[in-house]
């Protein structure tokens, strides 16, 4: 049986993903089937709380091995990757999740709950990761199905509840969530850096835990929330042993979920046209010099198959400006963003430098063929002209200009990307030049 809840997240603390774990507790008298899974959904969605994040369990009567992937209550928590023909029922299931969606609701939120023996279609993953949707286009879905749901106010959430069940992975990481005791929420987080540093640095299958660049960690949020942290992989195994090493307060609990982080799932290619609140790959041809506004950010434009797009690198994506800065007209490039509708901007979240124009500055004034002396200018934009030999030259002696910027991928310091941006880590790839300062090393 399928179980999904979404938008119970909340400006004030809450969080969707410690409201799985009491979901997960709640029922000790079945199976985890496969891991809790964390459905990132799309980013650009006007009214989302945080991360977008959609929770969905599957619970049965287990078959075969078991894997550890996590404590809650004090009582190891393992999952099964598959299952007997049983079904709980959904009906009481309904009856005991309902209290602890209550238990989180708060205003800010639209909570909604899907009970269901059969997946929604696959069609509405991807549209929801990619697109707006409403509540009225996963109804007839939800029906269909013959899915049992609960709703807070507008039910909103059923939208995300939907889309979160239909994922079937070409491509997913792995987040080991820990939570704090409820005493601690709201109060500063203690941790040890150094140890984050050191699994950075240990275990090449996590990413986006900490920053060398800037030395700064981005697996702890700063929110109130009930997470004291989140750390990412590829590998499941090497999170739960990873973990061991990071050392922090006291901690509550903790659960390993599957996750569509870290795979530019939302980012559509070959769109037919440009609509915003929605991530594109786009290839062009930097047609301006940057322009900087109040505030650190940095804009220029982008020739495309759809005409101009104003490109954008906004202050938190910090060094990464610099490197956006050191883009000149004819540059041939390919941009990740999203399409913001006010202002009209692409937000940048990677940019592939495919080829870089010619740039020549002038070293001197043209030298005479004839007596070898240097010609003098004859006016502002005019031609140069030896004065003994009466020789003319429109063309200064010029040299090529160094450009900081290489061909490569570029992409903002971990802790100003988005949940579903794929690192260049896990494309593979390093980035060619680091911008520090303004200057390239």
């Amino acid at each position: 049986m399928f179980v999904a809840v979404d938008d119970t997240d909340s400006m004030k603390g809450n969080c969707t993903t410690f409201l799985a774990t009491e979901i997960i507790r709640e029922f000790p008298d079945l199976d985890l089937i496969g891991n809790p899974r964390l459905v990132r959904l799309n980013p650009a969605t006007p009214w989302k709380t945080r991360g977008n994040g959609a929770l969905v369990l599957r619970f049965g009567r287990g078959s075969g091995p078991k894997r550890f992937i996590g404590v809650i209550g004090g009582r190891d928590i393992y999952c099964y990757d598959s299952c007997t023909s049983f079904e709980p029922d959904p009906e009481e299931m309904r009856r005991r999740i309902i209290p602890h969606i209550e238990a989180h609701n708060e205003e800010d939120s639209d909570p909604g709950l899907l009970i269901s023996r059969v997946k929604p279609s696959q069609s509405f993953y991807w549209r929801g990761v990619r697109t707006i949707m409403d509540r009225g286009e996963v109804d007839a879905e939800i029906s269909r199905i013959g899915g049992l749901t609960y709703t807070i106010r507008k039910g909103r959430g059923l939208v995300g509840c939907t889309c979160g069940m239909a994922w079937r992975p070409r491509d997913s990481t792995f987040e080991l969530l820990s939570y704090r005791p409820e005493s601690r929420w709201g109060t500063e987080r203690v941790y040890v850096p150094e140890t984050i540093m050191e699994v950075e640095h240990g275990y090449p299958s996590t990413f986006n835990s900490w920053e060398d660049r800037t030395g700064k960690v981005a697996m702890v949020p700063s929110t109130p929330c009930p997470v004291m942290y989140g750390l990412r992989g590829d590998s499941e195994e090497d999170l739960i042993e990873a973990s061991r090493i990071i050392r922090t307060e006291p901690l509550d609990r903790w659960v390993v979920f599957l996750t569509n982080q870290g795979t530019d799932d939302h980012i559509i290619h070959n769109p037919k046209a440009l609509i915003p609140n929605q991530s594109y790959i786009l290839t062009g041809m930097v047609s301006s010099r940057t322009r900087h506004i109040e505030g650190g950010h940095v804009f220029f434009d982008l020739d495309t198959r759809f005409g101009t797009v104003t490109c954008a690198a906004y202050e938190p994506s910090k060094e990464f400006r610099f490197m956006v800065d050191w883009l000149s007209p004819g540059d041939v490039i390919e941009v990740v963003g999203e399409l913001r509708d006010e202002p009209r901007t692409l937000n940048l979240e990677k940019v592939h430098v495919i080829s870089t124009a010619r740039e020549l500055r002038k070293v001197s004034n043209p030298i005479c063929p004839i007596c070898s002396r240097t010609m003098k200018s004859t006016g502002s934009g005019k031609k140069f002209k030896c004065k003994k030999c009466k020789t003319k030259s429109y063309s200064p002696v010029m040299e090529d200009v160094r450009r900081q910027v290489v061909p490569g991928w570029y992409e903002p310091p971990t802790a100003a990307r988005r949940h579903l941006s794929k690192p260049l880590k896990r494309m593979g790839l390093v980035q060619p030049v680091e911008f520090v300062n303004g200057r390239s090393l």
